[in-house]
């Protein structure tokens, strides 16, 4: 097995590469609105430091969101066309699953929320137990697009949202941004009948309309 793994949901693009049993190569690049220049070249870039070929790569993996309309179009699209191309299977991944994992990774336990940037002064977020016997993280609600003040702080919160809302989500806490190597984890746990998180479709998990929408028809001008 060969994992690509990248999401562009956050801030800039994670991508890493897996050979199953750990994570050979990740990097994280450019920014919210620089997806679609940087995502190819670092995709050539990590399967570089990984000393493999694309032809070596079996499945291709994408975060999903909730995010931005136009990171996630990127990813996605990208993601389908590598997949295709290489005759790899592909998977998605809740893009906060990810964080979660990525945060359990780091020493986060018992139950957590995740935040992430939404736009609009609002946040994505879901609500995660960490859970024994080898399942490792659990979400049990959400995702869900809500105003940083309608967040119900009973628990630890993480992510980029508590950057951006300290003073509402219980001041900063990381993991801010999607790692390619926890996303990466979670497909490979995922195929191997481990874990509590459960892979999606490749398509764009939208949590409400795209900002940018086709104009109307024209009124008609009377006199």
């Amino acid at each position: 097995m060969l994992l690509l793994a990248l999401d562009t949901a956050t801030d800039g693009v994670a991508v890493a590469v897996h050979d199953g049993e750990r994570v050979l190569a990740s990097a994280r690049a450019g920014t919210a609105r620089s997806h679609n220049e940087v995502l190819v070249p670092t995709v050539a870039q990590v399967l570089r430091a990984a000393g493999r070929e694309r032809r070596d790569v079996t499945d291709v993996a994408v975060g999903v969101g909730p995010g931005p309309y136009t990171g996630l179009r990127v990813g996605i699209a990208t993601a389908r066309t590598l997949a295709l191309a290489w005759g790899a299977r592909v998977h998605g991944v809740c893009s906060l699953d990810a964080l979660a994992a990525a945060a359990v990774a780091e020493g986060v336990s018992g139950e957590f929320l995740v935040a992430t940037d939404a736009r609009r002064r609002e946040v994505h977020t879901a609500r995660y137990l960490v859970v024994g016997g080898g399942d490792g993280v659990r979400r049990t609600a959400g995702p869900d697009v809500l105003r940083p003040a309608d967040v119900v702080v009973d628990v630890p919160v993480v992510g980029a949202g508590t950057r951006l809302y300290p003073e509402l989500l219980g001041g900063e806490r990381g993991p801010f941004d999607v790692d390619g190597g926890a996303l990466a984890q979670v497909v490979v746990d995922a195929l191997a009948g481990r874990g509590a998180l459960e892979l999606l479709p490749p398509e764009p998990l939208y949590l409400r309309r795209p900002d940018a929408v086709a104009p109307g028809a024209r009124k008609r001008v009377t006199a």
